[in-house]
């Protein structure tokens, strides 16, 4: 009878632990390319009071930056490394600087605040949406 439930029990963490896999991690990196765009439209938009050029502009900006970081990820991952992290940084200072010439003075430092509150979260093991 022992066996059985902890043979049960060890299934059970298996798929449980299977499904957090294929999620992604609960990182947001399970999500597509356009998935992850629109999230992070539908926020800034609310968030940032965007008009319809930024966020056309902005599309264009993120969805390029997110396909170049998951391409480096794929990179890394067929490596059997992990992405380096200066790259990654790379990236996002070069998405910044395109932000920054679509965005409003006020609308690029809310926008900063709310990418270092992200940060943190992910540092705290809280996750992030971008």
């Amino acid at each position: 009878m022992k066996k059985q439930i902890l043979f049960v029990l060890a299934f059970l963490l298996a798929v449980n632990v299977a499904a957090f896999a294929q999620q992604g991690g609960g990182n947001g990196q399970g999500r597509s390319v356009e998935e992850r765009v629109k999230q992070t439209l539908e926020r800034l938009t609310t968030e940032l009071q965007l008009n319809k050029e930024q966020v056309t502009k902005l599309d264009t900006v993120f969805t390029h930056s997110y396909k170049e970081m998951q391409k480096k990820r794929e990179e890394a991952q067929a490596g059997g490394g992990r992405m380096d992290r200066e790259a990654f940084q790379k990236l996002n200072e070069e998405r910044d600087v395109k932000v920054k010439a679509i965005l409003t003075d006020d609308q690029f430092k809310k926008y900063k605040e709310q990418m270092e509150a992200m940060r943190q979260r992910r540092a705290n093991g809280g996750g992030g949406s971008n």
